[in-house]
């Protein structure tokens, strides 16, 4: 094993007096092409070119001697030192840190940053990144080959966001760019880079508002509760939306950031409402244009970011992105089964009859899902005389996919 481990951040500045003591004691350096070709890299150092940290890793503890890993940015910050330090390679290190590569894009877009998400995306977490920046008004990407700003904007279609692309930061090649999300991808980039991507409502209420006590996603402002009262809704809410069947459906369901959730028969927009809450990214289906736009005014005035589909389902399905999870607020055994071909990892919808509930579950059993079904009913009482003011019945129907319990990241 190694004698000793530095791992060394670089953000362009002239490396400090720490950091020059290292390099110049190094017996094995691990680095990209231009931490290499950097002066304070001894000569007689044997070099490793940093593609696999994991390969790197397995080398430097094989290794005899005094090992640098230069990595840009923060290395403690979604960096190297999580890899280094797994227990497998059993390595000790020690780090000498630089300004991240997020908060550097943040300074050259001459923004604050406390409040922003932070993801990384490559091709295997692509899809999940993607869900944040449609569900928060601020986010930072930090990219891959095969999942840059490209990638971001053909996977945001139909959510109009602003780009801040900076390049090669902390390099005599850096660029800043600013661009919409749909024009990203008539540009070729280059690695690496930071994505910054802004728009969407951001005012009071917004759950990513974290104020100034608590970075990133704070907790969702407003009134508490996960399933809101009908009256935070204007009232009028439909029979599949009392606050009890809400409640269990977001239960069953545990919509979270990085999900997408599809709402069909989205009605008020409460529960589409309530999953953007949570931080999932959500798409609002309704054939009924006046529901649409109810739905919209609601996402507004709780400060979260639905997007609206107006079309009749399962025709206007096919065209969407994969969901995570779907509720199933309206339609027929049709609309049921078309969610089902495409795999989500839970499903969840009502029915108002015993025979209904069996035809959606038999559906639900065919494609593979493993089916819960319970029987709801809620008593509402005005508690001044204890009387029956309302009461609602429902067959509640989840569905789990085995294969897909614990999705990838």
């Amino acid at each position: 094993m190694a004698d000793r481990v530095t791992v060394i951040g670089w953000d362009g500045s002239p490396l400090t007096e720490a950091a020059r003591a290292a390099l110049g004691a190094a017996t094995l350096v691990a680095g990209a092409a231009h931490h290499l070709a950097l002066p304070e890299v001894p000569p007689a150092a044997e070099r490793i070119r940093l593609g696999s940290v994991a390969l790197a890793a397995r080398r430097i503890a094989a290794h005899r001697g005094t090992a640098v890993v230069l990595a840009d940015g923060d290395p403690g910050f979604f960096g190297v030192v999580r890899t280094l330090r797994a227990p497998e390679f059993g390595l000790e290190v020690e780090v000498v840190p630089a300004v991240s590569s997020v908060a550097t894009a943040f300074a050259r877009a001459g923004m604050p940053w406390d409040d922003a998400q932070v993801v990384v995306a490559h091709p295997r977490t692509l899809r999940r990144a993607v869900n944040v920046c449609r569900a928060h008004s601020k986010v930072a990407v930090l990219t891959a080959p095969g999942a840059g700003p490209a990638e971001l904007g053909l996977l945001l279609e139909g959510v109009h966001r602003t780009f801040v692309i900076c390049e090669e930061l902390g390099t005599d090649r850096e660029r800043v760019t600013v661009v919409t999300s749909d024009k990203a991808a008539d540009h070729t980039w280059r690695d690496p880079n930071v994505v910054i991507v802004i728009g969407g409502p951001a005012g009071p209420g917004t759950p990513g508002d974290s104020g100034d006590w608590i970075a990133g996603r704070g907790p969702a402002a407003g009134p508490r509760g996960w399933c809101l009262p009908a009256e935070e809704y204007g009232g009028g809410l439909g029979e599949g939306e009392t606050d009890l069947l809400r409640a269990a459906q977001l239960a069953r369901l545990g919509p979270r950031l990085g999900d997408l959730v599809w709402d069909i028969g989205c009605g008020s927009g409460a529960f589409a409402t309530e999953a953007a809450r949570a931080g999932a990214a959500v798409l609002a289906v309704d054939r009924d244009l006046a529901a649409c736009v109810r739905a919209e005014t609601t996402a507004r005035r709780h400060g979260v970011q639905v997007q609206i589909v107006h079309g009749t389902a399962p025709h206007v399905l096919e065209d969407l992105p994969e969901p995570d999870v779907v509720r199933v607020g309206g339609g027929s055994i049709a609309v049921v089964s078309a969610v089902a071909d495409r795999r989500p990892q839970r499903i969840v919808t009502h029915a108002a009859t015993r025979d209904d509930a069996e035809l959606v579950g038999r559906e639900l059993t065919e494609h593979g899902y493993r089916v819960e079904c319970a029987l709801l009913q809620s008593v509402a009482l005005d508690t001044r005389a204890w009387t029956e003011t309302e009461r609602s019945v429902a067959f509640l129907l989840s569905g789990v996919l085995p294969d897909r319990e614990d999705p990838a990241p």
